[in-house]
């Protein structure tokens, strides 16, 4: 091995005779071509000239040599023996005390995840952690593999950074991770591990020390091994504490350095180490809190892991581990966990804290009866100290001498005004602490000697905690007051009114509200908290504090309940809540749960919404999804909910009446460090473009981990589609999933969408565009975008757009046939497509690159032609398609045909088929029911429910209601009983008639005319279980509407209706008795003042309040009909409807459940004209419903009565599109 001190080469120059011994002596392995001299006589000097060769290398020859490995395993060996021993002992708090337990016997899994941003974080750390969460999706990671390859990765990582905030346990893992190794427990395949801390770097930084020198500087063990020793050596050099770091790290201006023997400033080595130019095989770990992060740049970062400290689990195993007694480790458990205490419960996930806790507790519970265990956490630190200080009492000194806690105070003040928490003997000294007198407060104010701490013989101060210290500086700062009437706080002059507590306080605040990043939050908690006349009592009893009666805290609370109100920026008010909390005032908290426990949310003011925040963050209840909806529809709730918000992957958020200025809010939260946000729902809000704009600066930010947005309905342009665009081009975007559907984008913002779509950063998987007014020109930008690079898009769904047959074209034949599109399902419903389009579909189907599986043509006229060229396309051999819909597309019994013949094709890949709302008749279900017989079909999903003759009706009306049918087949069946002699029929019979389909047998008719009594009572519409009947809820309805067959109205007389739960009681309404899940579609006429609507079957029946009425409820939507015009309601907001013609007396409903879609026309000579659409998500079965005025009427109409009259439906009627086409203005 090169650099091992060894002999040199030895020949024997003897003169040889014969059998005298040889030898020859080779260095560092190699071989050597010994001649063999038999025979010979020499008389006289023989020169000898050896030839020596370096083997060849194999995997033997790897290994280092019997006398050399045993050399270094000497040297590991004391390494492993020193390390050991120091690594052997936890201090849970300093060393003088003694307070140390063997590692192993306390050590507690820590919770680790691998990943992380890297980013800077400001935050105070434990204000953070209280207002956090883990994302339950982050991946654990345990301490012994950190440098070991996960199964996705190729190489194990040689540069690890591990993050985690002060006392998280970054040290302690450090400690037991070489703790295990030198125990020869784990991670054998590190032949050394040298432990730093930048503590210890900090003391030589201004020296020039080469690498070989700094490690034997530290380790004597180390000082036999060579520079050249290490060049095949696995080391692990581990850095702990980049926080406490004086070093620049300067890796821009460094000089390279290679050599383990230049000499170079200790910041060089370091940034040449990380950078992998020295040693370059060596493995590098560092530990910083996040704040300092962001000094390694992330490139030279293979790994980078998060210390998240305990989780539940985690706390229990430790309280048990550290308090023997079993019982009493128990009681302290249940204390912590009851709801009084959940805020330090939450603080717990601290080791250092946990730590703080056990402490007190085990002693305190001792002592004190449960009722008066500490509950905030001012109280338990003023116990910790006193515990603390009584047990240096008892140990070493006679009394205790208050002034070293408030010289102790004085020093962490000013340290905390200064943004320290590590500090020298200078400025202890500049508090006058002599440090023998500090030894008693070793448990608060550490004195870190590094040859017992660590490694190492430096010294340098911190307290245990930066709560400690905050803790500290308002003990410093009350007493301040209370013995001189001193605002160390207030920077101005202190008249003689502002020298009472309240003032103080007040000064307190507004520090902590001003401060940027919570800095002087805990601080102002304790501050509050010493101020309480308990916490004054312990600390006058036990140190000889002065005790202060400062009287009531209400003017301090009321302050606080001010600010709350006015706060901008609703994070702080978290804060202050637990502010208040220390002032012992629930009020507002109180209030809010009493709303909680009504139900009924949405009559709190601001502050109590901030309270409900408040409440919701320390109950512990999972808040991965996010619903507005629960509690209030309006930006001021959102805002006010924003610490809640930002803790959850899933945020619903449609049909919240937000504006554009909720989009501030939900920008900020995106842009957080630790954003868990995955999927936003913001359909049907009026954000307009300028909250879109303000969206894209979050959805920009790298800490943006979004997939999905919804924004339908969203009063969305092509402004808005420019901030998109900019969107999907950034390469910090993770948007999977983007819907725009019925928004007034055109063909110009599809052309800017489309840009966005082209760039190489966009990840898009899913689009929707659905309603967008999107015609050629769009259609033909969005299949550029299908061909480029590739294209990530996989789900394209352009539904009720009209681009016409050349359109379809452009985007077939020029994007999906291109090998990069990589589209695999493709919406086109109702968008006017005929048999030129199909053509198009079918090549594209039997084009070799086209990767579709799933096409929706629905509500499309393609007819038994188009569809025939669609089953040309299925029987291409290139086809994958595995999903069809064909619902609602004029198709009859040849169509049905060519489909049965293309489902036999070899091989045919199609499970999927939707042929509901079309005509097969008997020979079209006898033709697709041999189809599905044959080997080669793998359909394992068939839709052709709702069929019949009234499907071959060009346009929406073909899902009318089936009165007409009824009709229609009672004809029919009066003449088979002419003809055929048959005077009963089943429900087979009629239904196979109606639909072309059989069924299960449900009852028997025993005559046609059975028909008007069950099912033409009202009007009769198709559901998935077959036909259903349409009629009044008479429990529903109001005592003063009278009611017949067919027709409600409004009378003065109460009607002897029974008392009933289910009935309105105040507003003139009732529901109808069915529940609508599918397509369905119904006339009624109308008299005076009425509303039409559907609702579903929770909304209120009590009382005169508007939760109870149509329209004014997010559970119900409405048509208001009078002489003077029409409005439609949703949710208490009336949008009022102008037209160019007259009212109309008629009016169409027509309800497409699974699509969202609720539309209302006028029935003005048989035609129909759009009125309205509210596009939605029903997520519970919808009722007919109506508000009958005084001296009003609704009547239910029989369709059949004006078949000649039917005209084909707008087939994209979209709002504004409607609008355009039949000149209807929404106001």
């Amino acid at each position: 091995m090169k650099g091992h001190r060894m002999e040199n080469l030895q020949r024997n120059y003897t003169p040889i005779q014969k059998d005298a011994d040889l030898n020859i002596t080779a260095r560092r392995g190699g071989l050597v071509n010994a001649p063999q001299l038999t025979g010979v006589n020499v008389k006289g000097d023989l020169t000898i000239n050896v030839n020596a060769q370096q083997p060849a290398k194999t995997d033997e020859t790897d290994i280092v040599p019997p006398k050399i490995k045993g050399y270094i395993e000497n040297c590991q060996a004391e390494l492993k023996d020193y390390l050991q021993n120091k690594t052997q002992d936890l201090f849970q708090g300093t060393k003088e005390d003694g307070s140390s337990i063997l590692l192993d016997q306390i050590y507690t899994e820590l919770y680790i995840t691998e990943g992380g941003s890297g980013q800077v974080n400001s935050e105070h750390e434990v204000i953070e952690l209280e207002c956090s969460k883990s994302t339950g999706e982050e991946r654990k990671i345990h301490l012994d593999y950190i440098f070991e390859a996960l199964s996705e990765e190729g190489n194990p990582p040689r540069r690890v950074l591990t993050k985690g905030i002060a006392g998280i346990g970054k040290t302690v893992a450090v400690q037991k991770f070489t703790h295990d190794w030198a125990k020869g427990r784990v991670n054998q395949k590190f032949q050394c591990i040298f432990p730093f801390t930048f503590r210890d770097l900090n003391l030589i930084k201004d020296a020039s020390f080469s690498l070989e020198r700094l490690i034997r500087h530290y380790y004597e063990e180390a000082t036999a091994l060579e520079a050249s020793d290490y060049m095949n050596l696995n080391v692990l050099f581990i850095f702990d504490g980049l926080d406490e770091s004086q070093l620049p790290l300067d890796f821009e201006n460094n000089e390279m350095c290679r050599s383990l023997t230049k000499e170079t400033s200790v910041d060089a080595i370091l940034t040449n180490l990380i950078e992998g130019k020295l040693l370059h095989k060596a493995s590098v770990w560092i530990t910083s809190r996040p704040a300092a992060a962001s000094k390694i740049p992330p490139k030279f970062i293979n790994r980078v892991t998060e210390v998240r400290g305990f989780n539940d689990e985690q706390k229990d195993e430790y309280f048990k581990k550290i308090i023997s007694d079993r019982n009493k480790a128990q009681k302290i458990l249940n204390h912590l966990h009851s709801k009084a205490l959940r805020s330090l419960y939450i603080m717990c996930h601290i080791p250092v804290f946990c730590w703080i806790l056990a402490t007190a507790l085990h002693s305190l519970f001792t002592h004190t009866q449960d009722s008066e265990l500490p509950k905030t956490v001012t109280e338990m630190y003023t116990h910790f100290l006193i515990i603390q200080t009584k047990r240096k009492q008892r140990k070493d000194f006679p009394g205790v001498d208050k002034d070293v806690i408030i010289k102790l105070g004085r020093l962490a003040f000013e340290q905390l005004q200064k943004g320290n928490i590590i500090f020298r003997e200078t400025d202890l000294k500049d508090c006058n602490i002599n440090l023998e007198n500090t030894s008693p407060y070793s448990g608060v104010c550490t004195k870190i000697i590094r040859k017992e701490d660590g490694l190492h013989r430096y010294e340098s101060y911190s307290f245990i905690h930066l709560t400690v210290q905050e803790f500290f500086a308002a003990l410093y700062v009350l007493e301040n007051f209370i013995d001189r009437g001193e605002n160390l706080i207030h920077t101005g002059r202190v008249s003689r009114a502002q020298k009472d507590h309240v003032h103080l306080h007040k000064s307190a605040v507004d520090m902590a509200l001003a401060s940027e990043h919570g800095q002087w939050d805990m601080f102002l908690r304790f501050l509050l908290g010493l101020s309480q006349d308990k916490n004054q009592k312990l600390l006058h009893d036990v140190f000889g504090f002065k005790r202060s009666y400062l009287g009531s805290n209400q003017q301090t609370i009321k302050y606080i309940h001010t600010k709350i109100k006015k706060l901008s920026y609703y994070e702080k008010s978290i804060n202050l809540f637990y502010c208040l909390n220390e002032l012992g005032d629930q009020s507002l908290v109180e209030q809010v749960q009493k709303y909680q426990s009504s139900g009924d949310v949405s009559k709190a003011s601001p502050s109590q919404f901030s309270a409900l925040a408040f409440v919701l963050l320390v109950s512990g209840e999972d808040q991965d999804v996010f619903d507005l909806k629960k509690y209030s529809r309006s930006d001021e709730a959102l805002g006010r909910l924003i610490p809640v918000f930002k803790l959850s992957k899933r945020v619903l958020l449609s049909d919240c009446n937000l504006t554009d200025r909720c989009c501030e809010y939900i920008s900020s939260v995106l842009r957080l460090k630790s954003s868990v946000l995955e999927k936003l729902d913001l359909s049907r809000n009026k954000l307009q473009d300028s909250g879109m704009l303000l969206l894209s600066d979050g959805l920009k930010d790298t800490n943006c981990e979004l997939q999905s947005l919804k924004l339908n309905s969203c009063t969305l342009s092509e402004r808005s589609c420019e901030a998109l665009r900019s969107v999907l081009s950034s390469p910090s975007s993770s948007l999977r999933e983007l819907d725009l559907s019925n928004n007034n984008l055109q063909d110009s913002g599809v052309k800017l969408l489309s840009a966005g779509l082209e760039s190489v950063n966009c990840t898009l998987a899913t689009l929707r565009l659905s309603g967008c007014l999107v015609k050629e020109e769009g259609w033909a930008s969005l299949a550029t975008a299908l061909r480029c690079h590739p294209s990530h898009l996989k789900e394209l769904d352009l539904s009720y757009n009209n681009p016409g047959d050349l359109g379809v074209a452009k985007l077939l034949s020029a994007g999906l046939k291109d090998s990069r599109c990589s589209l695999d399902t493709l919406r086109l419903s109702s968008c006017n497509l005929s048999v030129r389009s199909c053509e198009a579909l079918a090549s594209v189907l039997a084009s070799q690159s086209c990767s579709l599986r799933e096409l929706d043509l629905s509500n499309n006229d393609l007819q038994d032609s188009g569809v025939k060229q669609l089953s040309a396309g299925l029987k291409s051999q290139h086809c994958t398609l595995e999903s069809l819909r064909l619902s609602g597309c004029l198709v009859t019994a040849d169509g049905f045909a060519s489909l049965a013949s293309a489902l036999r094709s070899n091989p045919s890949h199609l499970k999927q088929l939707d042929l509901s709302y079309n005509h097969p008749g008997d020979s079209g279900v006898h033709v697709l029911s041999a189809g599905l017989k044959d080997s080669h079909c793998k359909l394992d999903s068939l839709r052709v429910e709702h069929c019949g003759s009234q499907r071959l009706i060009p346009g929406l009306r073909k899902c009318k209601c089936v009165s007409t049918l009824i009709y229609e087949t009672r004809q029919h069946m009066s003449n088979l009983n002419q003809n055929e002699g048959r005077t009963t029929f089943s429900f087979v019979d009629w239904f196979i008639i109606l639909t072309g389909d059989g069924g299960n047998k449900k009852q028997q008719i025993n005559s046609p005319g059975m028909l008007d009594d069950r099912l033409l009572l009202c009007g009769v519409f198709f559901s998935p279980s077959g036909l259903c009947k349409l009629t009044w809820d008479l429990n529903t309805a109001h005592k003063n509407l009278q009611l017949s067959l067919k027709s409600v109205s409004s009378v003065n007389k109460k009607q002897s209706y029974p008392h009933h739960p289910d009935r309105f009681d105040y507003w003139h309404q009732l529901l109808c008795r069915e529940a609508l899940t599918d397509r369905c579609y119904w006339e009624v006429e109308w008299k005076g003042d009425v509303s039409i609507a559907v609702t579903y079957g929770g909304i209120r029946r009590k009382g005169r309040s508007f939760g109870c009425r149509f329209g004014f409820t997010d559970q119900s939507w409405t048509l208001c009909c009078s002489d003077d015009g029409y409005s439609v309601s949703h949710n208490n907001k009336r949008t009022e409807l102008t037209l160019s013609s007259s009212v109309s007396n008629r009016v169409a409903v027509y309800v497409d459940y699974a699509a969202g879609v609720l539309s209302y026309y006028k029935v003005s000579s048989g035609e129909l004209i759009h009125l309205h659409t509210f596009n939605t998500t029903f997520t519970e079965p919808l009722y007919p419903g109506f508000w009958v005025g005084p001296c009003s009427s609704v009547s239910l109409c029989d369709p059949h009565r004006h078949r000649a009259n039917i005209q084909t439906l707008h087939r994209n009627f979209t709002g504004v599109e409607c609008v355009q086409t039949h000149d209807v203005a929404v106001r």
